[in-house]
């Protein structure tokens, strides 16, 4: 109609919340935004874009030779192999163009149809990158959800993915948008082809592509501040977050950065999850590929946060995220809007808003998950598989506990540099649901659930000698100070000095002081234990030293008054040692175990079943060439029988030797176990004797020649009678 005004073209699902325009001050305030990006160093130099256009050409050209280099070794013709050909295409932040200096380039190689994944790309291109002088870190990951394969050209990050598609030549003008692309590819195809594919339309569907770009590398440096960025660990990635993003652009496409900024985490604060967040309406294709859809998905059903990719077939991007990684992210939205309000006040500046995230200030207890290797380039392997799992553990946490203890994954890495193993670390933290009614020292066993997970990382397929993974429980006072800036730990505040000063001890001034003498010389023989296990895995003792197999169940109790602090006893807050320690097992395994029980605060008192005593035991078991066992022994969920469980909340725990119950009865090895009992000199300081175990491996000529029985009840029987002897 003549005279009206013109319509507002609509982006996305729905019409915007608001077309209004940005003010002087908001302005002002995209300006102070972009000038606190540009000072944050988010954006790299003209020579570092340079080289990384350098990087993508001299990739090109390896994957044209190794292309031509497979269709010659499958016998085709000479015309065949020069018309041979594939495709580099790039993805995520670069194609966004929001990376920052030092970021990893995303890449698509497109092949065709007689090139596989499996045998090709992840082999014989693998080798050939192995090969090359300026290829470094080479990783595959042949078993994630995407395969990839990452390394290092010239100093630059690169994350490979290979799709195979039903083309016997690639041509060089491919449309990789067009949905004919999709044609007769599998699954994995079709997810490493939708990386580009997402790009390319996140990018036509935004109304300001500039404004696009500067909100979200702001919202990516917030999300990395605030421990909230990592996929892999249940929380969002970089897609995940560009679509979030995108999708507030739609909603107020005349707006400025900061204006979308401040809208971003009002809008996420109030949307009421698991409803999608979409960019355009999900297609059905003739192609017959399955799209996200909880009418007809069970599956789907299940998803928390869906965010749903916007190419077809339409995926939920963000399937990785759980129960407590949801609530993580929700509280940091919350944080987010109440700074974005007090900076639109003029109550707070932009360095505000990004303030690191206290992570480790934030809980009471933690689970702390060691990972050690031979050597550098297997730690690197090793570290991928493992965090790539470490999602799985936070769901089984959540599904064996039915949500009521709550795991935080925090995305980042620790290397202790004093370690001379190759040796990284990563921590969970764990708190009860909050609003959760809970029983007087009622305990949380997640020792099956543990036991599952290390089942789960032992299916590595590139697993070698020396790959290790330990899992601890440690308490907020006793996190490494390896993790902090600097080597500087947080002092322990007066009340907590104080909650624990205040237990009153019921033995004299020279008990008290033999009992701390006795804890000293324990924790020196647990650190100096720790130092000679992880001397064994430096690449100098690997030839000599197998795997290890270290099994030390715990409980984790959830009490009234302070989650996770009472283990065993509530009366000895100070306890903590391993919950469990995994790996993959070999055929050849050793196990070197020392515990502490009894452990007691500086004028605090011990549990009544150990009083002053505490037997420390070495254990050596050595399984034959051949055996074939279970090593799990009796520390499952279901074993209400091991001492320490969640039927005994008054006594310390005894887990001696639960490899050995379960290798004892669930298999029958070639040998049998020889056990040898010694008796160390007394201790001045306990008045008790030391008692070492050690266990041999016997070849099954001598067991069938003196027919031995039961030999774990007999250690077991001695062990009683012997304290029995000496307690009299």
């Amino acid at each position: 109609m003549a005279g009206s005004p013109p319509r507002e073209k609509q982006h996305g699902v729905t019409k915007p919340i608001s077309l209004a325009g940005p003010t002087e001050a908001d302005i002002q305030r995209s300006a102070d935004l972009e000038k606190f990006l540009v000072n944050a160093g988010l954006y790299e130099s003209h020579q570092e874009a340079l080289k990384r256009e350098e990087v993508l050409n001299r990739i090109r050209l390896v994957v044209k030779d190794w292309v031509k280099h497979i269709t010659r070794l499958r016998g085709y013709s000479d015309q065949m192999v020069e018309n041979a050909n594939a495709l580099i295409f790039t993805f995520g932040s670069y194609r966004l163009g929001v990376h920052g200096p030092g970021a990893d380039i995303d890449t698509l190689c497109v092949g065709p149809s007689y090139v596989t994944r499996d045998d090709d790309f992840f082999f014989i291109l693998h080798e050939m990158l192995a090969q090359m002088e300026d290829v470094s870190e080479l990783q595959p990951v042949p078993d994630a959800h995407v395969p990839v394969m990452k390394f290092k050209f010239q100093g630059i990050s690169i994350d490979l993915l290979y799709a195979s598609i039903s083309l016997p030549v690639v041509p060089e003008d491919l449309d990789i948008s067009h949905v004919s692309v999709l044609h007769k590819v599998d699954e994995p195809t079709v997810r490493s082809l939708n990386g580009c594919r997402v790009a390319d339309q996140i990018l036509k569907l935004v109304p300001n592509v500039e404004n696009f770009r500067m909100t979200l590398r702001c919202l990516k440096f917030w999300a990395k501040r605030r421990g909230v960025y990592s996929n892999v660990t249940g929380f969002l990635g970089g897609v995940n977050w560009a679509i979030l993003v995108a999708r507030v652009c739609q909603l107020y496409p005349n707006a400025v950065p900061s204006m979308l900024v401040s809208r971003f985490f009002r809008v996420y604060t109030q949307w009421r999850w698991p409803n999608p967040v979409m960019l355009c309406s999900i297609e059905e294709d003739e192609l017959g590929f399955s799209v996200w859809d909880p009418r007809k998905n069970p599956r789907d059903r299940t998803h928390h946060m869906p965010i749903i990719t916007p190419a077809y077939p339409c995926m939920n991007s963000s399937y990785n995220v759980s129960t407590s990684t949801l609530r993580v992210m929700m509280e940091q939205f919350q944080y987010g809007n109440r700074v974005c309000e007090e900076i639109e006040l003029n109550k707070a500046q932009w360095i505000a808003l990004f303030e690191p995230y206290m992570f480790f200030e934030s809980y009471k207890n933690y689970l702390q998950v060691d990972i050690i290797a031979a050597n550098d380039d297997d730690l690197l392997s090793w570290k991928g598989w493992v965090e790539s799992r470490l999602r799985q553990l936070t769901l089984m946490i959540e599904r064996d506990t039915y949500g009521k203890l709550q795991c935080h994954p925090y995305p980042h890495e620790y290397v202790d540099t004093s370690k001379q193993c190759s040796h990284t670390a990563f921590f969970m933290g764990l708190q009860r649901k909050q609003g959760e009614k809970v029983e007087e020292g009622q305990q949380f066993d997640i020792r099956g659930t543990v036991d599952e997970f290390r089942h789960s990382v032992n299916m590595y397929t590139f697993w070698k000698r020396g790959m290790e993974i330990f899992v601890f429980h440690v308490r907020r006072r006793q996190i490494p100070s390896y993790v902090f800036p600097e080597g500087y730990k947080r002092v322990r505040s007066r009340a907590s000095a104080t909650h624990q000063g205040g237990k009153t001890s019921s033995d004299d001034g020279d008990g008290s002081r033999q009992l701390k003498r006795k804890k000293d010389l324990e924790d020196d023989d647990v650190k100096q234990m720790a130092s000679e296990r992880c001397k064994s895995f430096s690449p100098e003792g690997i030839g000599i030293t197998s795997p290890e197999v270290f099994t030390c169940h715990k409980l984790v109790n959830l009490s009234s008054e302070s989650p996770i602090e009472a283990v065993g006893n509530q009366e000895n807050p100070n306890y903590s040692t391993p919950i469990i320690g995994a790996l993959r097992e070999p055929r050849f395994m050793e196990v070197e175990e020392q515990q502490q029980r009894a452990e007691t605060i500086e004028g605090g008192s011990s549990c009544n079943s150990c009083a002053v005593t505490t037997p420390v035991c070495e254990v050596r078991l050595i399984q034959s060439m051949g055996h074939e066992g279970n090593s799990q022994g009796e520390g499952s969920a279901e074993g209400s029988n091991h001492p320490g469980s969640l039927a005994t909340a008054d006594s310390c725990e005894s887990d001696s030797m639960p490899s050995m119950v379960g290798l004892q009865e669930e298999s029958k090895p070639k040998a049998a176990l020889g056990i040898a009992l010694t008796l160390a000199p007394l201790d001045p300081d306990v008045q008790k004797p030391v008692i070492r175990f050690k266990c041999y491996y016997i070849p099954s000529e001598v067991v069938e020649a003196f027919a031995f029985y039961s030999l774990i009840d007999i250690v077991f029987k001695l062990f009683f009678v012997f304290n029995s002897m000496t307690a009299g």
